[in-house]
């Protein structure tokens, strides 16, 4: 028995002293394993009479729970010491700031998008979207489209192959569809801005197949022509950060306004360069009027109680204007050098109080 209490001293100090989990693994092996020592006195167990085996039995089970214990003990706190070291080691100061990244750039068209809806959006707008395939009916029918219209003509109009029922879609011309659209889900007051692709067959240096549209429609009881001026007034002295921006509205026509006007912006062209602002010319930027009566009674509006305006614009067009951009084609050119050049640092969001 005083050898068997003193293996157990002996066994108890060797886990004590292991200093890793390998070393503990060894000890457990030397102590517990097939050929470890406390097996090896458990098989002498065999050669001693029954009341000798009962009581060295007892004792070396006694033992063995002991050093099991003291092991599992020994390994949660080298396991823990272990994943402190190996934290420390491989820690990493997340309160770093992130490495800036200056290579992408937000396109001149989105953030001409969202320079003129956070105009709008102070003025009471919201943006509404629809479809980029439209049927005739919503783009040329129920904006009082006659049938003889150029419009509707192949040259100027993408159309798709006839369905089943003999009905050809079209890329829309306009976003003037969403118009339609909103007033027939919608009971007015309506007041929405409706930005998104348009597609048309031009192309040149100032027109391009697809291209961007916004389009404004106001529609409740009492809007008249004067709001119309004041919120276009309002609008292009935001958008060109100028005060004093001067606006002329001259008289045009479109099936779907009337009366309609175009709206031309101060300019000067002195030398072959263009600016912006109160210098004795103009420059035709958008067209605008009163939504017609027709429009209103396709969309089930009934005219004699409801009124309103719409105006629209090219996208593209007012951001070469504000940004000096000479050349449409390029906006579709996938060009990083023209990117770098004319594109926004990502975190610049227009905002009103932080400036356009």
């Amino acid at each position: 028995m005083a050898n068997i209490e003193a293996l157990e001293a002996e066994l108890l100090a060797e886990v004590e002293r292991a200093g890793d989990l390998d070393a503990l693994e060894q000890v457990r092996v030397a102590a517990l394993g097939k050929k470890g020592r406390l097996t090896a006195e458990m098989k002498t167990l065999g050669g001693m009479d029954p009341e000798t085996r009962k009581e060295a039995g007892q004792a070396l089970n006694r033992i063995k729970d002991r050093v099991a214990g003291a092991l599992d003990a020994r390994k949660g706190e080298l396991a823990a010491a272990a994943l402190d070291t190996r934290l420390v080691a491989e820690r990493i100061d997340v309160s770093l700031p992130a490495r800036p990244e200056m290579k992408g750039r937000i396109h001149p068209i989105t953030q001409t998008i969202d320079e003129l809806t956070a105009i709008f959006a102070e003025m009471g707008f919201v943006v509404a979207e629809g479809p980029d395939i439209e049927s005739d009916y919503y783009n040329f029918e129920a904006l009082n489209f006659p049938p003889d219209h150029p419009a509707r003509q192949d040259h100027d109009t993408f159309y798709l192959t006839p369905d089943a029922n003999g009905e050809r879609k079209v890329l829309r011309t306009h976003t003037s569809p969403v118009q339609i659209r909103t007033m027939e889900k919608q009971t007015p007051p309506i007041r929405i801005i409706v930005p998104g692709r348009t597609f048309r067959s031009d192309h040149d240096a100032t027109h391009s197949p697809m291209f961007h549209q916004v389009e404004g429609l106001v529609i409740d009881k009492i809007s008249h022509m004067g709001h119309l001026k004041g919120c276009l007034t309002d609008f292009c002295r935001a958008f060109f950060g100028i005060d004093d921006l001067p606006l002329r509205f001259r008289p045009s026509y479109f099936p779907f306004t009337e009366p309609s006007a175009e709206v031309d912006i101060g300019c000067s062209r002195a030398g072959g360069e263009l600016k912006i602002g109160n210098h004795g010319d103009w420059l035709e930027i958008l067209g605008s009027g009163m939504v017609h009566p027709n429009v209103l009674r396709y969309a089930g509006i009934d005219p004699t109680e409801y009124q309103g305006f719409a105006f629209g614009m090219g996208i593209e067009r007012i951001a070469m204007l504000k940004y000096g951009i000479p050349d449409l084609r390029p906006f579709y050119d996938s060009d990083l050098r023209w990117m770098r050049h004319y594109g926004f640092v990502p975190l610049a969001q227009p905002t009103i109080a932080g400036g356009l």
